[in-house]
């Protein structure tokens, strides 16, 4: 009966997985956030110069089109949890880093942006080695 309790205590959760379900849910947010941005730009609602698509230069094109696509689908994968979500989110993260910090003369530079992604990647670094030293930790007699 003992071994039954401890298997089913190994099964649930812990804290750590708990903050970081609740870490990657805040993180899916800002995505779905971000991709409406992007579709914002993509039709034309948000008054400015080349914030409609065919006014756009051919680099904000690619650049705004997949981003608008990528970013909700990143967004599903993480509210979910699923193992496919922060994959996706690396791809739109590494997307906007190398258009903000690698070619600041075609789309501008959004230190803020670069920042936040960056920041993001570090917490779900630090939240996995922990999660995993935590688990070996329990494993280990």
């Amino acid at each position: 009966m003992n071994d039954a309790l401890q298997r089913r205590a190994s099964l649930e959760p812990g804290a750590p997985e708990i903050a970081f379900a609740a870490f990657l849910r805040l993180v899916a947010c800002l995505c779905l956030f971000f991709g409406v941005l992007y579709w914002i730009r993509l039709i034309g609602y948000y008054p400015g110069d080349l914030f409609r698509f065919d006014l756009m230069p051919v680099h904000w094109q690619i650049a705004a089109s997949t981003l608008a696509v990528l970013f909700p689908f990143a967004a599903a994968g993480l509210w979910m949890l699923a193992s496919w979500g922060p994959v996706i989110w690396f791809l739109c993260a590494a997307g906007e880093i190398s258009m903000y910090a690698g070619f600041p003369q075609y789309f501008g530079y959004r230190p803020t942006v670069v920042a936040v992604h960056a920041a993001v990647a570090v917490i779900y670094c630090a939240f996995r080695v922990f999660i995993h030293l935590s688990k070996r930790k329990a494993v280990a007699p």
